[in-house]
């Protein structure tokens, strides 16, 4: 649960930042995959999107391991919240 929280304040400091005007889809796509996609294909969009070093890849993927312990329906329930969270900033 803490990492849930975690994950839902960095998006909203990240979204709602007075300085932004919208938030970036690929940003979205990403944060959404991150929760909701198996680990294979998080990493193929990680590579779509941005192309990070293989550290980046590497270290994302031990986070979402943790994030894959918290059951299917939570983790749709926080992508929800996250997709409400940054509409409500556009």
């Amino acid at each position: 649960m803490r990492l849930s929280l975690s994950v839902l304040l960095v998006t909203l400091a990240l979204c709602c930042y007075e300085g932004n005007a919208f938030t970036c889809p690929g940003f979205a796509l990403e944060l959404k995959s991150f929760l909701v996609l198996d680990t294979a294909s998080y990493k193929t969009i990680l590579r779509i999107l941005c192309d990070p070093p293989q550290e980046v890849i590497q270290a994302k993927l031990k986070v979402k391991n943790c994030t894959d312990d918290i059951s299917l329906e939570n983790r749709m329930l926080i992508a929800r919240t996250m997709v409400r969270i940054m509409e409500s900033c556009i």
